[in-house]
């Protein structure tokens, strides 16, 4: 359905690159950046990929939302950190009957869209994506891309395969994006903080990547009963995340290219880090059940301390360039 507008709020290595797939395959898009506007508004994107690299030189950008005209889908890429503009810069760009799409990481951020604009649709999309933005307008695709796309309900209810997120979904398969639909949002959701969790977390604190955590027989150990413990949430919220899924992800991450995540790069370029929206939403949905995750509260109080520092020390104060 080609005839869908998109806007991206946060033109980053997310959002950056599923942005130009989809005008490269002929979708109108609209792009909301800040500090590379300039670059990007007169040079455009370049992808590199591995699945083939590609420049678009002109694309529709913007340092102002008021500027940007109203659109059927808004995706935020934004980093959850960011999340406190969302009042701002949401209304001014989403049609009335538009949808919200959330290329977010964490739990709960769906509640707080809905809150801010009433009258639209809200879709989460859990992404396994290897992406950097290496400079200016530039991004690199390291690897994978898939999206798991799942409705928004009131309080997470299951809101099974919805005609709207299949249109989406054709936009994005005929852009090359491969994706997966979810009849269950919140499921989908604890699934990705199974990943997220463990290797957010001790990527950070441990200053490894990937391949180092699984290279060693303790870190491995920890990964795995951290994944279990996130299993022990997800159940707490009537959600079922299975063994073998777990067993998947180990496997999967063995497998990966070397990689740092996005937590350890936000750590190393000395940004804040999304330590609320994926450990400190699960830790309370867990709680309010009666549920305690010890490990992940370990890991919680440990990147809130380094957190605090950052946000202390940063010359950006809480508004770090995207």
């Amino acid at each position: 359905m080609g005839d869908i507008t998109y806007a991206i709020l946060g033109t980053g290595a997310l959002g950056g690159f599923y942005g130009a797939k989809l005008q490269k395959a002929g979708n109108e898009v609209h792009f909301l950046l800040k500090s590379d506007y300039l670059e990007v508004s007169q040079h455009g994107l370049v992808i590199e990929s591995k699945d083939g690299d590609f420049t678009l030189p002109q694309v529709l950008a913007y340092s102002d939302v008021e500027k940007m005209p109203g659109c059927d889908v808004v995706i935020v890429a934004l980093k959850t950190t960011q999340n406190h503009l969302l009042p701002h810069i949401l209304p001014p760009v989403i049609k009335d009957d538009g949808v919200v799409l959330v290329l977010q990481n964490g739990l709960g951020i769906e509640e707080e869209i809905a809150q801010i604009v009433g009258n639209v649709r809200i879709i989460g999309g859990l992404c396994f994506l290897c992406s950097n933005k290496v400079a200016p307008g530039h991004i690199r695709h390291l690897d994978y891309g898939q999206i798991t796309l799942g409705e928004y309900k009131s309080n997470y209810q299951a809101a099974g395969i919805t005609e709207k997120m299949q249109q989406i979904a054709e936009d994005f398969q005929n852009a090359g994006i491969s994706i997966e639909l979810a009849e269950d949002l919140l499921l989908g959701r604890w699934k990705k903080l199974v990943w997220n969790i463990p290797y957010n977390g001790l990527s950070v604190i441990l200053n490894a990547r990937t391949d180092e955590l699984m290279a060693d027989v303790h870190t491995r150990q920890l990964v795995e009963q951290l994944m279990y413990e996130v299993a022990l949430g997800a159940k707490s919220t009537g959600r079922v995340v299975p063994e073998s899924f777990i067993q998947t992800m180990l496997s999967y991450t063995i497998k990966m290219k070397p990689y740092r995540t996005s937590m350890k790069i936000d750590f190393d370029e000395i940004r804040p880090l999304e330590v609320e929206a994926i450990f400190g939403n699960p830790l309370r949905k867990a709680e309010t059940a009666g549920v305690n995750l010890p490990q992940i509260r370990c890991l919680y109080q440990q990147l809130k301390f380094l957190d605090t520092r950052i946000i202390r020390n940063s010359a950006y104060g809480k508004l770090p360039p995207t």
